[in-house]
């Protein structure tokens, strides 16, 4: 009997929620019975994102052939300096070294040029060949130090950098074995180069602007310092 009255009241109970549950569907289906869905006006959220991709693809490509250039600069320096210290053959043998400074070069001449074409396409940004090729021709984010005006400092520190870059990436390839008392002079042009580089993109690079990354780029710049000084005195001392 009491098992029996128990089962009672169970069933009851699970009655009771199945018709409360029931007609609180029922409450919210007549509630929204008479909504009407409408197709919202305009372009779908797919559609802007593709219109936004092929407006702004030489931005995305400017940024991270630029980023691409700044890492291979830097490990260039580092490697360098390192194969002149003897450093860098501690992890790589010397053939493995060279060649791979070597590629470092390429991999950093190309993004250069990458670089500077796909400004030619940017809409946001517009820049003509003379701009890009002749020092403070642009207008870009022009320079007040100290009362003085200097025009596009920073456009005109990368046209001066790319300049010098094809001086060192030609004489690398060409006279690295036929003139090595020219190639060696014209490389010391890496140490202009990467200050050149290092103002242009501390100031005008977007991902540079700000945050960790902003930090990174110049506490990599502090280690080439550092490597550069280090190899002044081995030079000195030995």
């Amino acid at each position: 009997m009491r098992k029996l009255f128990l089962w009672a009241a169970v069933s009851l109970s699970l009655v009771g929620v199945l018709g409360w549950s029931g007609g609180a569907v029922m409450a919210q289906s007549s509630q929204f019975a008479n909504v009407v869905v409408q197709d919202a006006q305009g372009p779908s959220v797919a559609q802007k994102f593709t219109d936004r991709a092929k407006s702004s693809w030489p931005w995305f490509i400017v940024r991270a052939s630029g980023l691409v250039a700044a890492a291979s600069l830097i490990l260039l320096m580092l490697s360098g300096i390192g194969q002149i210290t003897g450093d860098t053959f501690r992890f790589l043998a010397p053939l493995t070294a060279w060649a791979s400074h070597r590629a470092l070069g390429i991999t950093f001449g190309i993004s250069v040029l990458i670089h500077m074409v796909g400004l030619l396409f940017d809409t946001f940004v517009p820049f003509g060949i003379l701009q890009l090729l002749v020092p403070w021709l642009s207008n870009y984010k022009p320079v007040t130090l100290f009362g003085v005006h200097l025009g596009s400092l920073y456009v005109a520190l990368g046209v001066l950098a790319f300049y010098a870059v094809g001086l060192v990436v030609v004489s690398s390839l060409l006279w690295v074995e036929k003139k090595p008392y020219i190639w060696k002079w014209i490389h010391l042009l890496s140490y202009v180069i990467i200050m050149f580089v290092f103002v242009h993109a501390l100031y005008l690079g977007t991902d540079l602007a700000h945050g960790i990354f902003r930090l990174l780029w110049i506490v990599l710049a502090c280690a080439v310092l550092l490597g550069s000084l280090y190899r002044l005195w081995r030079a000195k001392t030995t």
